[in-house]
């Protein structure tokens, strides 16, 4: 028995934060607005202060059993992939089963993990489904980085959206989700970091000393952190090598790929990733202009909005790719 995915549904926050709004903001970066207008980002949808990871997930579950007509009770294991969390303990997505009032006899797991995270959850519900005999897997990928951002940190606040996807993958004899390549480089985990506040950690009156990079960029221990030339040049080593074994992994040529969909972390970096491995760019489908970099959800949100564009029809041989936090990468091919 196979899997595939059988359905995607997403919710988007309501709060809108356009390049208008950034601009009046961060006036200082007007100079700079070409090389920013080359990320590909027009507008973001953020999070109030009251909204959770946890709520956003639910409502592109409400979504997903009403668009595609799905049976709740047929769920029979939730995986729930954020960095935001209702509780120290319980898991969240216990939390959320009930809220969606999934059977008790539904398994539930949260995992901690961003611009990876979908493609790692997909490998997760193959496993579950294939090894275990579930039947219905829902995976719920949510972020709400936001709300982690210092207020002057430039950089974080172009880029990123708030968001949340949900994706049901269904076991089928006719399996549309191919073979996976996973990768982890814990030795750059501060590369993307919020330092300070967990375990390791504790807070402090030094955990909000300001800091200020050459570009202008401000944050502090107690806020989200990312060195964007790093993450850059990690994804330009990275990600052509792991395009490459997976196809291989998979059995396939390049040219038997008809769709490229990369973690949308920026279009500049998207482009040059694709120039590198010589794609053409009608194969690479982005969806980053009116929501930003939405984290784990970028690339089931842009697999959604392919299928609903008739950018793939059944049959295709699309590759998803996913890469950053952790860092961490990873990579599979699915089928319509």
């Amino acid at each position: 028995m196979g899997s595939l995915i059988r359905a995607i549904s997403y919710h988007l926050p309501a709060q809108a934060y356009t390049n208008e709004d950034f601009f009046d903001s961060f006036p200082d970066s007007i100079g700079n607005k070409w090389n920013l207008l080359k990320l590909g980002i027009q507008n973001r949808q953020i999070v109030s202060g009251e909204e959770t990871a946890s709520d956003l997930a639910v409502k592109a579950a409400l979504n997903l059993f009403s668009e595609h007509s799905i049976n709740k009770n047929d769920i029979d294991f939730l995986l729930f992939c954020a960095q935001e969390f209702d509780h120290y303990t319980p898991t969240t997505a216990c939390i959320i089963q009930h809220k969606l009032a999934l059977n008790v006899n539904c398994g539930a797991l949260d995992f901690n993990l961003g611009c990876s995270g979908f493609v790692y959850g997909l490998g997760v519900a193959k496993g579950l489904i294939e090894s275990l005999a579930c039947k219905n897997v829902l995976l719920l990928t949510s972020s709400t980085l936001t709300k982690t951002f210092h207020p002057q940190d430039k950089s974080s606040r172009f880029l990123f959206g708030d968001g949340a996807a949900a994706t049901l993958i269904s076991s089928h004899n006719l399996a549309n989700i191919g073979n996976f390549i996973f990768g982890t480089d814990g030795s750059r985990a501060d590369k993307i970091i919020v330092k300070d506040g967990g375990a390791r950690n504790k807070l402090s009156d030094s955990s909000f000393e300001d800091i200020t990079d050459e570009y202008g960029n401000t944050t502090n221990n107690a806020c989200f952190y990312m060195n964007g030339t790093s993450i850059f040049n990690f994804g330009l080593k990275t990600v052509p090598t792991l395009v490459k074994e997976t196809i291989e992994k998979n059995n396939f040529l390049i040219d038997d790929i008809d769709l490229f969909i990369f973690h949308q972390a920026n279009l500049f970096l998207i482009e040059t990733i694709g120039k590198k491995i010589g794609i053409p760019n009608e194969k690479i489908f982005n969806f980053m202009e009116s929501i930003g970099n939405t984290v784990s959800s970028t690339i089931p949100i842009a697999l959604s909005e392919a299928i609903k564009i008739k950018k793939v029809k059944p049959g295709d041989k699309i590759l998803l790719c996913g890469f950053g936090t952790g860092l961490s990468w990873g990579a599979t091919i699915i089928e319509l």
